[in-house]
């Protein structure tokens, strides 16, 4: 997917989801000499977030030209099978996420019923939401080589609600869904996440479990744990951890592997900010 996306770039991504298993979104950092990209068409819609100094931006989308300063923070959304140019003057550092068409139509469909989302060309000077995310995704992916499918299936769900209700040319309503799933549903689905820990998810996974969309799964889920399901399946590692540390039959090194944390380090990363020890000391106490 993210090598359809980067067209006319003289320099290869900084930092890119290309190596991890993420399905329903993709991020690449870019740092960039003064350039001209030439006019083509995204399969994808694309979020770009300047991660740098500012600079002079020139873009034309679907006919339509823009131009002026582009500063640390600001955002561009560029909707997917538009014809786009861009053209800047310096040397560039930005941050772009990459959404198929199909994850916001999924949002629209159960949102308001219908099933093709049209986004609006919208430059915005900031906007926290996406740039929160953006940085979090980038985070995810420096401190994880192969980054959490169920992470960031969580933040592509929340970046494609947030540009269904803020940037789609029909206005939505905010939700008022009520409910929680049945407490059937929720013994299923944790189940079914302590039988696998030790793999990297999806949230398409979880709902399947259910039978639900992953839009709706999410919300009910959250209701019904108070917690989302990537940080919920963070605790169920950490709890399994908890266990392995008790029994003193492996390394911590080994417990990390067996309860899917990627390294010793990001086990204990997760496990100080949940317990409020590191591996060693909950062991010594």
């Amino acid at each position: 997917m993210l090598a359809k996306a980067l067209f006319g770039l003289p320099c290869d991504p900084v930092l890119s989801s290309e190596q991890a298993s993420w399905d329903t979104v993709q991020l690449a950092l870019f740092d960039q000499p003064p350039h001209c990209i030439p006019e083509h068409v995204s399969p994808y819609h694309v979020v770009c977030v300047n991660a740098g100094v500012p600079v002079s931006l020139a873009q034309t989308i679907d006919g339509e030209s823009y131009a002026g300063e582009s500063v640390s923070g600001d955002v561009g959304i560029y909707p997917a099978h538009l014809w786009q140019t861009f053209e800047w003057h310096q040397r560039a550092k930005f941050l772009q996420l990459y959404l198929e068409p199909v994850v916001l139509n999924r949002i629209g469909s159960e949102l308001y019923g219908e099933n093709e989302v049209e986004l609006l060309v919208k430059p915005t000077p900031f906007d926290p939401v996406i740039s929160q995310i953006a940085i979090a995704l980038q985070n995810t992916l420096k401190t994880q080589q192969t980054g959490s499918k169920l992470y960031a299936d969580t933040m592509a769900n929340a970046l494609a609600t947030h540009l269904v209700y803020h940037y789609s040319a029909r206005k939505v309503g905010h939700c008022n869904e009520s409910g929680q799933l049945s407490s059937k549903q929720l013994k299923r689905v944790t189940d079914y996440i302590d039988e696998h820990l030790a793999e990297d998810v999806s949230l398409a996974e979880l709902s399947n479990v259910v039978s639900l969309s992953s839009f709706h799964f999410s919300r009910l889920f959250k209701r019904s744990t108070g917690c989302a399901p990537h940080q919920y399946h963070i605790r169920a590692r950490v709890k399994r951890s908890k266990q392995l540390l008790l029994d003193k039959e492996l390394s911590i090194a080994q417990i990390a592997q067996a309860a899917g944390f990627s390294s010793q380090s990001h086990l204990n990363y997760h496990f100080k900010r949940i317990v409020g020890l590191t591996p060693t000391a909950f062991v010594r106490q």
